[in-house]
């Protein structure tokens, strides 16, 4: 993977380049940025430009060795650490599905990984073995890179058991890296962000994501641009909007409301029927799609403007809905969405979790 294979992020480009072209880099960098921004792309990028044997001016050249096993994720000095499943779990018990999932989705959520690795209710860690394994990694020379390189997917998850690399953080062995690629600040050590070079990676514009849409699946720009819409710079939500065709779910999303309004028990019971039935990524994205919907209402009802990020027709149902609704009653709508995708990420019944929260949101418009 290379630098100019990523969408957009060219500001972070141009920084990671430049440290790469030095001849002192920090010797622990994290890079954080929110979900689908393409952090993880770029730290593996960077790990391969590192070890390449012919870079010029920069970039790697893509054709040798060194080049050809990190592209393919199996360079001997890369090690990988991540999330997994399991009380003693180590991250090279599932190189092979990291592989895969790395070429195909390097976009993708911290869900949508461990679901491949068939976690269902299980929650995801990076466990004390997974510490002493890169312990050991970390003490052994390199087999033939440059450097010796640590790249860790999410170090949130590492929780107190991140205290056992402190040390190996703050002085690791010569010509060694840690590359630490996260989402949530605040959910790391302290003790780890105080070692390491902090790096931000934004948010992708809609034209970013746009292009990257129309390059990767060669599809029309207005398709993309929904998708982008909705996506608010997550590249790996707006390939699953595509996929899983959320465009429609703008029309579906104001005929359930409607639903709701009017509290037919009947139609409500079809309905949940109905959408019990459509898979879980797209139930979730459907209320991805609500939470997207109900952020635009609360811009109108708090600012008064018409200049939303929502298609024409869908405007003049969240004008119409601006009378009922106010900000309380937005909120309380909100949650129930988050706690619906809370729940489907987990197995929940579709058809029990969607008319339990029919009825709910009827309660709130009604009120």
């Amino acid at each position: 993977m290379k630098f100019e294979d990523i969408i957009g992020q060219v500001r972070a480009k141009a920084d990671l380049t430049q440290l790469a072209k030095g001849d002192r880099l920090p010797h622990a960098m994290l890079l954080l940025g929110p979900a689908g921004s393409g952090a993880l792309a770029l730290a593996v990028a960077f790990a391969q430009l590192l070890q390449c044997e012919q870079k010029d001016a920069g970039f790697a050249c893509g054709t040798c060795s060194a080049c050809k096993k990190a592209a393919a994720f199996t360079h001997p000095d890369i090690h990988f650490s991540f999330p997994t499943i399991g009380a003693n779990a180590v991250s090279t018990d599932f190189l092979k599905d990291w592989r895969t999932f790395l070429a195909e989705s390097p976009y993708a959520s911290v869900n949508e990984w461990l679901q491949q690795l068939n976690a269902e209710n299980k929650q995801g860690n990076i466990t004390k073995e997974e510490c002493n394994s890169i312990i050991k990694k970390l003490s052994l020379k390199a087999f033939e890179g440059r450097y010796k390189i640590l790249l860790m997917w999410l170090p949130e998850y590492l929780g107190k058991e991140g205290n056992r690399l402190l040390k190996l953080i703050e002085e690791p062995p010569d010509q060694t890296l840690f590359i630490l690629v996260a989402e949530n600040q605040e959910l790391i050590l302290p003790t780890i962000l105080s070692r390491c070079q902090l790096i931000r990676i934004d948010p992708l514009s809609d034209e970013e994501v746009v292009q990257g849409l129309v390059a990767k699946l060669s599809i029309p720009a207005d398709r993309a641009g929904d998708a982008a819409f909705l996506a608010g710079g997550d590249f790996g939500a707006a390939l699953k909007a595509v996929e899983s065709q959320e465009s429609d779910h703008g029309e579906v999303f104001l005929d359930w409301l409607r639903k709701c309004w009017k509290g037919n028990a009947v139609e409500l019971v079809k309905w949940t029927e109905s959408a019990a039935q459509w898979g879980r990524e797209n139930q979730k994205q459907f209320l991805v799609y609500g939470l997207h919907f109900l952020r635009e209402l609360l811009l109108m009802v708090a600012s008064g403007s018409n200049k939303l990020r929502l298609r024409p027709e869908e405007l003049i149902s969240a004008q119409n809905m601006s009378k009922v609704l106010d900000f309380e009653k937005i909120q309380q709508i909100s949650e129930l969405f988050n706690d619906g995708i809370f729940h489907i990420e987990r197995n929940a019944s579709p058809k029990i979790m969607f008319l339990d929260l029919s009825i709910q949101v009827n309660r709130i418009l009604k009120k």
